[in-house]
C-alpha cells in the first residue's frame, strides 16, 4: 500500500501511521495509537527494575538435627550461588528463648559453611522470638 492511501486509512481510524521496521525494504508501518503504544513500553519499564535481587529465606530450629543442618546448608549454598540474597532464621520456642547463643553459634555455623560462596551482610540479630542473620553472594 502507498504512503498516501495509509495516511488517508490512518487519518479515517483517527489513528497514527507508525513505521515500525524501517530497514527492510518496503518499510513496514502499522496503524495504531501512538500514545497509548508509548504508555504500554513504558508500563513494561516500569517492573523490570523493582526486584534486583531475590531474597531466598531459611528457617532453622535451635533442636535441629544434623543431616537436617546439612540439607539446609546446601540450599542456602546453592541460592547464594545463583546469586540471591538468603536471609537464615532461627525461630524459638517456649524455653528455648532462654539459650540465644545455640541459634548464634548456628547461624555462625552456617555462615562459617557457606564463607566461599557468601558474605555476611547483617550478623545474627534477635527479632521478637526470630534471630535473624542477612547473608549476599560474593561478586565475580
Amino acid at each position: 500500500m502507498g504512503v498516501r492511501d495509509a495516511l488517508v486509512k490512518a487519518a479515517e481510524a483517527e489513528l497514527d501511521l507508525v513505521e515500525v521496521a524501517p530497514t527492510s525494504v518496503p518499510p513496514v508501518c502499522r496503524i495504531i495509537d501512538y500514545g497509548k503504544y508509548k504508555y504500554e513500553q513504558q508500563k513494561k519499564g516500569r517492573g523490570s527494575h523493582r526486584r534486583a535481587s531475590d531474597i531466598k529465606g531459611m528457617r532453622l530450629s535451635p533442636k535441629i538435627g544434623e543431616h537436617d543442618f546439612q540439607v539446609k546448608a546446601r540450599h542456602v549454598y546453592e541460592f547464594l550461588k545463583d546469586g540471591n540474597k538468603v536471609r537464615a532464621s532461627v525461630w524459638f520456642r517456649g524455653r528455648e528463648m532462654a539459650y540465644p547463643r545455640a541459634g548464634e553459634q548456628l547461624l555462625k555455623r552456617l555462615a562459617d559453611i557457606v564463607t566461599d560462596v557468601g558474605l555476611v551482610e547483617r550478623p545474627p540479630l534477635m527479632e521478637g522470638r526470630n534471630m535473624i542473620m542477612i547473608l549476599t553472594p560474593k561478586k565475580g
